[in-house]
């Protein structure tokens, strides 16, 4: 009960004209009906909304807008995602007794809830603070557009609020997820010790987490991917609606294998527990072809929507430690992910936001490739990974990162375009999740704000962590010449582009110096045969 009144207590009110304190009571049910609205990314069980409002008098509204689905050209996988999540969502409402309102398909949200309010008149409606800056802001005019007040509650999704994050950050001009990392294990008291010292003696175990596709492929560790989910009526029915009313989106709907309802995520939860977690760290950055999950939870796209709780995801990581089932690596790893760096990408989001996802401080202004979202390129690292995304809305982190996000660095394609590419082609993706991850991370547009380095690399990184080049047709040990990989001569063009930034960082110092000690006869070949690949992108 404390809970819920501290969520009723620090809700903001956006309100058209002055509103009456009036009690309510049960038989004053059509003047003081109040309405929940749910988004689609707000499908916890937990939600603010519904901890302040009375089943027994209020209602729940759910809206799906095209105009907020047309945003960018999101992957026809996740329109699906969302849309059946937030209809098996509404239903499981229903059969716990509340009255939903469901409105299918409409133009904008705007149009959805002045329809909605000429129907109902709810004394007001409460939402949770959207994900999403912009749609943050737009809260008070779309009050006054509808005519009623939006009472906003603060958000439950996270372990870490916005606040307090801001309070953490200060006026830093730099930012280390690895501080936040301890600082909030300390705080949750998660792999910490009674004297306060981390569980195993360490805060990272890196060094047995980064072992390589030879010592993958050597080991013949059995992969168990997750359990693929069968469509049910629902589910159907929204597949339908996707491909015909965003047929140019990315993806084909029909390959959607996801849950969408609570019993589903917690089952996929346990199925990475069970099955993959104890594999997971050794080889987290393994890349295979053929084999898009590996030992990874493709739990993002459920956590990023409500049906999964980070907290419920750490609980579970954790004991299975405790139990002797996954080792304290693999653990450590994982939990590394969940109140690392989803958290500390959500806290720069809202900390920098607006602005941030506009940065763009290594002045890149190259077009994005199309075959971006074709996947007819010759580098078949690139063919493999983009393949992959365009079918299911997935990679892992170091196919994002270390492939996708290195070529998107080296080739130096404009940080907006890049950020929209990824916004558009994952299952995953959320403004808050992007813009971060892209813009401070990938592209290193922020000026080292939340990396200490850029991360580039040439095809030797590539080789060493996947089967990629094997069969490609470019040759990774060559640097220059018709069949060097273009990892390597755009790796040492990027470096001799930005040579005066990086000199003094002292994680790449060194790559300016050996760039600057090369033969000039081998730096003018490097840059010439990367104007020629990059001017014909």
């Amino acid at each position: 009960m404390g809970q819920n009144q501290n969520l009723a207590n620090s809700r903001l009110a956006f309100t058209s004209g002055p509103v009456k304190k009036v009690a309510r009571s049960r038989l004053q049910v059509s003047c003081f009906m109040r309405t929940v609205w749910i988004l689609g990314d707000q499908l916890h069980e937990d939600h603010p909304g519904l901890a302040c409002a009375d089943r027994l008098t209020d209602r729940v509204l759910f809206i799906e807008s095209r105009e907020r689905s047309e945003q960018v050209r999101y992957h026809q996988l996740k329109l699906v995602l969302i849309f059946s999540a937030m209809r098996h969502r509404a239903e499981a409402l229903r059969q716990q007794g509340w009255t939903v309102d469901y409105i299918e398909l409409t133009g904008s949200f705007t149009e959805g809830l002045r329809d909605y309010v000429r129907q109902h008149r709810p004394q007001s409606i409460l939402v949770q603070e959207p994900s999403q800056y912009h749609f943050r802001q737009s809260l008070p005019a779309l009050s006054r557009q509808i005519g009623v007040p939006l009472e906003v509650l603060p958000t439950n999704q996270f372990l870490i609020t916005e606040s307090e994050f801001r309070d953490w950050a200060g006026e830093s001009k730099r930012l280390l997820m690895e501080n936040h990392y301890r600082r909030v294990r300390r705080k949750l008291r998660i792999l910490i010790e009674p004297n306060g010292d981390p569980t195993g003696g360490s805060w990272n175990f890196d060094s047995a987490n980064r072992q390589t596709y030879a010592a993958f492929s050597k080991s013949r560790t059995m992969i168990h991917p997750p359990p693929g989910e069968s469509p049910d009526e629902i589910t159907r029915q929204v597949i339908k609606g996707v491909k015909k009313d965003f047929p140019d989106h990315p993806g084909k709907a029909d390959l959607f294998l996801l849950p969408v309802t609570r019993k589903q995520a917690l089952n996929w939860l346990s199925n990475f527990v069970d099955q993959r977690l104890s594999h997971f760290g050794p080889w987290e950055d393994v890349m295979a072809q053929k084999e898009p999950v590996l030992f990874h939870s493709v739990l993002s796209p459920l956590l990023n929507i409500g049906l999964l709780t980070p907290k419920e995801c750490v609980e579970a990581a954790t004991a299975a430690y405790r139990s002797g089932a996954a080792p304290l690596a693999s653990v450590e790893g994982f939990v590394r992910q969940i109140i690392g760096w989803r958290e500390f990408i959500n806290g720069v989001y809202w900390l920098r936001m607006p602005g941030y996802d506009k940065l763009n401080e290594l002045n890149a202004h190259r077009e994005l490739p199309a075959w971006f979202y074709t996947a007819e390129t010759e580098m078949n690292c690139l063919r493999q990974v983009l393949e992959q995304v365009i079918a299911t809305g997935y990679n892992h982190h170091i196919q994002r990162l270390m492939v996708l996000g290195n070529f998107f660095l080296l080739a130096g394609i404009e940080p907006s375009l890049v950020l929209r590419w990824y916004t558009e082609m994952y299952v995953d993706a959320h403004d808050w999740v992007m813009a971060a991850n892209v813009i401070g991370m990938i592209l290193h547009a922020d000026g080292g704000y939340m990396a200490t380095k850029p991360y580039a690399a040439g095809a030797g990184y590539i080789k060493k962590m996947s089967n990629y080049c094997a069969s490609c047709r470019y040759n990774p040990e060559q640097r220059v010449g018709p069949d060097a990989c273009p990892f390597n001569y755009l790796y040492w063009n990027f470096y001799a582009t930005h040579e005066d930034r990086f000199a003094k960082n002292p994680r790449v110092g060194m790559m300016i110096k050996t760039w600057r000690n090369k033969p000039e006869a081998e730096k003018l070949e490097i840059r010439t045969q990367a104007d020629s690949f990059l001017n014909a992108l």
